[in-house]
């Protein structure tokens, strides 16, 4: 429906048809999966491992990025959010005074090199060694 008729045309329309039984084909396999996978028998897997201590670790690990993933609460998720846009206000107050230094400063075309020093400290030639190769002025 949406697809132009310049690609549904192209080699006969054969393209435009692979491509939509594909994708028909994958979403096909996306629906006929359960919603919750199936619960994992750590029982079996550590009589089954040789080593029960890496089946622990890997089971924290497991529920921890699940308890993670379960942030499908909309107050939890209301509250990261309020807590992110808190968290990003300081760094959006020292980008805009940055833009405002940059707004307000001369073309860099116009400037004089005491110009760019002043704007721009870093660079700010050192006073004991000024040019490359940087050697004591005596020995150049």
């Amino acid at each position: 429906k949406h697809t132009p008729s310049k690609t549904k045309k192209a080699c006969g329309g054969e393209l435009f048809l692979r491509y939509r039984r594909a994708v028909l084909l994958h979403l096909y396999r996306l629906t006929s999966l359960p919603e919750k996978p199936p619960p994992i028998d750590w029982v079996y897997y550590k009589t089954a491992v040789a080593n029960a201590g890496m089946v622990d670790e890997f089971e924290k690990k497991v529920r921890f990025s699940s308890s993670i993933r379960c942030c499908c609460c909309f107050e939890i998720q209301v509250k990261s959010a309020a807590e992110y846009v808190q968290a990003s206000k300081s760094p959006i107050v020292q980008y805009e005074k940055q833009l405002e230094k940059f707004r307000t400063m001369i073309p860099f075309d116009q400037m004089m090199w005491e110009d760019l020093n002043e704007i721009f400290p870093e660079t700010k030639l050192d006073k004991k060694y000024p040019y490359w190769p940087h050697k004591p002025i005596e020995n150049l």
